[in-house]
């Protein structure tokens, strides 16, 4: 089985593939993909939805595993982090991939096994877990928890 996981997010976007062979799961791509904060909204998501579109053409996963949403303060920012959200549910869905949706708490506890685990706890995990050769390489925290979120639906799902 092969998963494309996403954090989302409208300014920078986790995504990383991840697949299952043998019991084993690997690390096959992961980036963080910005947009021009000078740009509109709309041209933003616009432009995450090609990016993806084009991840979905060329890796062709089975599955598309994304972070549900969960906001307390900035409605502002939670908006566009929703519709940004859509935008990439649609176009896993049109591409005729399966979704499934897991909150933070299901995400440590199926990578740490304990629901309050920290950001260092789960990149501990992350990196005994999977076999990352390009960690001094990934910059934001938005990579690792779309990898946490593709790894979190390759043990959950059968």
């Amino acid at each position: 089985m092969r998963v494309l996981g996403i954090d989302p997010g409208y300014e920078r976007l986790g995504v990383a593939i991840l697949e299952k062979n043998k019991n084993k799961e690997i690390l096959l791509f992961s980036d963080c993909f910005q947009t021009d904060k000078s740009e509109a909204l709309s041209e933003r998501i616009f432009s995450l939805g090609q990016r993806v579109d084009e991840l979905i053409k060329k890796w062709l996963p089975d599955a598309l595993a994304i972070e549900k949403l969960f906001f307390t303060t900035n409605q502002k920012t939670a908006m566009g982090v929703a519709e940004t959200k859509g935008v990439l549910t649609y176009v896993a869905k049109s591409a005729g991939l399966t979704i499934h949706e897991y909150t933070p708490l299901q995400i440590k506890i199926a990578i740490t096994g304990y629901g309050k685990a920290t950001k260092e706890q789960m990149l501990y995990m992350l990196d005994k877990l999977l076999l990352i050769e390009r960690k001094d390489k990934i910059k934001h925290d938005d990579e690792f928890d779309a990898i946490a979120v593709a790894l979190t639906c390759l043990v959950s799902t059968k």
